[in-house]
């Protein structure tokens, strides 16, 4: 089954040469496309390793690793437009915690997803490293449930951290 002009309608970057890389956040560079897939129930999840932002409060860099996990409902979120919007946190300023939540909630806004989960690894700064971890199942259906059991049941086997 290949994709009709209507189902991918809206999207921009995908093939354009000589993308201009955004220099602060910008959600407004998300783009999505239709899910072909609709009638299935399926995670769809992005490990983005070279993830940066800034300390709002010293200006210096935070490292992580940003996993990202859905469930598609109607659209879904196209890979080129998501790097480029992980891109614009590099000069940003922002608590890991907010970084991971906003992230979520762009999400959210743009896709409407069934579940999204976003899980923050950053590496150790001081001697301390931060993971925050954000989810949300669409109210009144089983994946609210889900985001409720997958949250209180999150780290209970947490990983062995030695230097990371």
């Amino acid at each position: 089954m290949s994709r009709n002009s209507k189902e991918i309608e809206g999207l921009t970057l995908l093939g354009k040469k000589n993308t201009e890389i955004p220099a602060d956040y910008s959600p407004e560079v998300l783009e999505t496309f239709v899910n072909m897939h609709q009638e299935n129930d399926y995670f769809v999840k992005f490990n983005c390793p070279e993830f940066t932002s800034l300390c709002p409060i010293t200006g210096q860099p935070d490292f992580a690793t940003i996993y990202i996990s859905y469930v598609p409902a109607e659209r879904m979120v196209e890979s080129k437009s998501l790097k480029l919007y992980l891109f614009s946190y590099r000069n940003h300023g922002d608590f890991h915690e907010d970084c991971v939540n906003k992230i979520m909630k762009d999400l959210i806004n743009l896709m409407d997803p069934k579940y999204i989960e976003v899980w923050g690894k950053f590496l150790p700064r001081g001697g301390i490293s931060i993971d925050p971890y954000c989810n949300y199942g669409k109210p009144g259906t089983k994946w609210e449930q889900v985001a409720w059991d997958r949250l209180t049941k999150h780290d209970m086997y947490p990983e062995k951290v030695d230097s990371r």
